[in-house]
């Protein structure tokens, strides 16, 4: 049995456009409308409209159309848009402000593809006879993402599970879109707040491979499914069925981890918990990193646990968290600036001569949440870290001598991801207790 919407089929639009031409066309629009908004903004001032009020709504138009174009074209341009929302609570309000609706649509759906063609995929990977294998599918999808969508489906034994399909086409998309977006930088980065476009582009498609093959994320996410089963405060679905392009796994009931904004404190507070301790101790308890923090992967079930999905991004690190990390920033809250840049050289974070006590001021703020035992995560704090560092990079000051090395790049990405997200919740934390469980080397050494 399935379900289906009469009208699904008729929107033509849906369909992820495949042509490369097409896409890039389709990004180009961004930086073309805004030069052409920005003459109709000019016209407006002209004729006497107040500048503030035509300022709002030239901001408001490049939201929409960054959401429309982003949203429906979905691959790279939508894991771009969801990285952006990710990191909104950074931006300067009247940036953030019209962004901020619209780009969190990003991290839960998008318009999702004809259901003849996700049914294609399905007959492709799970053979002729795939109905079989369900008692009920619904053909309307339940999400639609940037790179697939997924369908509630129940086994032939009755067990609800999510049906994952791959859109056709969406590896040669994401890899053709951010090498686009990465070509239109200065032209997209008006719209970004100064977000650094290529260097984020650059960080999503060293990925690509890895996130459109269903089977390893299936793998990674049955390894963790399996570390947790009976966990008290986590849940992750187990897997039924992976192959390349289609994943089916147990249907996890709950709310996007954004319901949880405007709702009483005592909630958030320990819903951020759980999402913030998760991030950090999936490579204690599994051997697995979830290296995409957004919103739109984590759910609060009924039963008030952490539901997490998406496996697709993740790190393998069978020992834990690097013991170095917990070092560093153990160095930093105890402010041993000469130990932190000692320990900062040997790891590979520094690519020029610095001063160790200019280090430790610069670095100081990005440690605060560890040095209290309970920490207030707000747009406020968040948006004075980011200016402060922006401002800094365009200096030359001591964040051009400082260098990501590559087995860091998913650590960092986790880091300042759920601390972006914990800003948005706006929440208290016990940030550092989570630190001194589930890092390795940031506790403090018992004396004997």
């Amino acid at each position: 049995m399935s379900t289906e919407p009469d009208d699904f089929e008729a929107d033509a639009r849906r369909v992820m456009p495949e042509s490369t031409f097409g896409r890039s066309a389709r990004m180009l629009s961004l930086p073309l409308g805004a030069a052409a908004r920005a003459g109709v903004g000019l016209g407006r001032r002209l004729l006497g409209a107040p500048a503030a009020e035509v300022d709002a709504a030239l901001r408001d138009a490049a939201a929409e159309q960054l959401f429309q174009v982003l949203g429906e074209l979905k691959g790279g341009a939508m894991k771009f848009g969801q990285a952006l929302s990710l990191f909104e609570a950074m931006l300067p309000e009247d940036i953030a402000a019209p962004f901020r609706e619209r780009l969190r649509k990003l991290q839960d759906g998008a318009p999702p593809m004809p259901s003849s063609r996700a049914q294609a995929v399905l007959r492709s990977e799970l053979g002729t006879d795939w109905r079989r294998m369900f008692s009920e599918v619904d053909l309307r999808p339940a999400a639609a993402a940037s790179i697939g969508q997924v369908h509630k489906a129940r086994l032939a034994d009755g067990r609800q599970v999510a049906i994952k399909v791959q859109y056709p086409g969406a590896d040669v998309a994401l890899a053709s879109d951010l090498r686009q977006i990465q070509r239109l930088a200065a032209a997209v980065s008006p719209l970004t707040g100064g977000l650094d476009v290529v260097a984020l582009t650059r960080e999503l498609a060293a990925r690509v491979t890895e996130e459109v093959d269903y089977t390893r994320e299936g793998a990674a996410q049955q390894q963790v499914s399996e570390a947790l089963v009976g966990h008290p405060r986590f849940i992750v679905p187990a897997v039924h069925v992976a192959t390349r392009r289609v994943l089916v796994s147990d249907w996890v009931d709950g709310e996007k981890l954004t319901s949880l904004i405007g709702q009483p404190d005592e909630v958030r507070n320990r819903s951020a918990l759980d999402y913030v301790t998760f991030l950090f101790a999936g490579p204690s308890l599994s051997g697995i990193l979830h290296g995409d923090p957004h919103p739109g992967n984590f759910l609060v079930t009924p039963d008030g646990r952490l539901g997490v999905v998406d496996f697709g991004l993740v790190s393998r690190l069978p020992n834990g968290l690097p013991s170095a990390m917990g070092e560093l920033i153990r160095h930093a809250v105890d402010r041993d600036a000469d130990s932190m840049l000692a320990g900062l050289e040997e790891e590979g974070f520094v690519k020029g001569d610095l001063e160790a006590r200019e280090l430790l001021d610069y670095l100081s703020p990005f440690v605060e949440p560890a040095r209290v035992e309970e920490f207030a995560f707000n747009r406020e704090w968040a948006r004075g870290q980011f200016a402060r560092v922006h401002g800094d990079a365009r200096s030359d000051g001591v964040a051009t001598s400082l260098n990501i090395p590559p087995e860091y790049g998913l650590i960092y990405r986790v880091w300042m991801g759920g601390i972006a997200v914990l800003s948005q919740l706006d929440v208290r934390a016990h940030f550092a207790q989570v630190l001194r469980e589930y890092l390795p080397g940031f506790a403090e050494p018992e004396t004997g």
